[in-house]
């Protein structure tokens, strides 16, 4: 009988047994923290998978809670499978939290190139001290995209992420933008890595899992 045959033939609980379990790593801008651990019966099956976790998790401040990381396996070695940044969210409670009448929410969806040439889709919100008008708004947002982007250009991609996701920069988008109207709060409320440097030029962020590949193609300008 063929091992094929014999796989289908194992009950659930056998294929269970067979799986071996591997250890999740944060990218090492990150500081490598192990995020999670996860069962699986073919190595290669962990690429492209992803992780979910939050800031708190790697941190241990309940402050930071609410903000919800997104990592993606790109590469197994031994017992570790190795992840890039994917993204990241702020809790939609949070978000609501912080959302009143009689005020103003600006958000600016934008693309940012790093310096060393990644490509991010970034959302940003600004929360006005009271209602403000159409033009203003329009103004808060272009501050924010533009400062963004000028941020941006100065940094790598660990460098731009960490920053981001700390809220490094959000004290000199608040201070910007509040020369058009008075502000409560700047966010970084989304992002999303859409591609990645390689030696034919930007491509897409997606990694597809092929048998018998341990490592992403583009792993190494990851």
């Amino acid at each position: 009988m063929s091992s094929t045959m014999q796989k289908f033939r194992l009950t659930g609980r056998e294929r269970w047994r067979m799986k071996k379990w591997y250890n999740v790593l944060a990218p090492p801008s990150f500081g490598f923290v192990t995020i999670a651990t996860t069962p699986v019966d073919e190595s290669w099956k962990l690429l492209g998978r992803n992780i979910e976790t939050t800031l708190y998790d790697l941190t241990g401040d309940i402050t930071q809670v609410h903000i919800h990381l997104y990592f993606q396996i790109w590469k197994v070695e031994g017992e570790n499978a190795y992840t890039i940044f994917k993204g990241h969210e702020l809790a939609r409670d949070y978000i609501r939290s912080l959302t009143r009448r009689k005020s103003s929410r600006i958000t600016a969806i934008f693309n940012v190139n790093t310096k060393d040439n990644y490509l991010l889709r970034l959302t940003v919100m600004a929360w006005t001290t009271y209602k403000c008008n159409t033009s203003q708004q329009r103004a808060i947002r272009k501050i924010l995209m533009d400062t963004t982007l000028n941020i941006a250009s100065t940094k790598t991609f660990d460098e731009f992420v960490i920053g981001m996701v700390f809220g490094d920069y959000t004290q000199q988008l608040f201070n910007e933008a509040k020369k058009i109207y008075p502000l409560r709060k700047v966010e970084f409320a989304k992002s999303k890595l859409v591609a990645v440097p390689t030696p034919e030029g930007l491509k897409k962020a997606v990694i597809v899992p092929r048998p018998g590949v341990l490592e992403a193609s583009q792993g190494t300008s990851l």
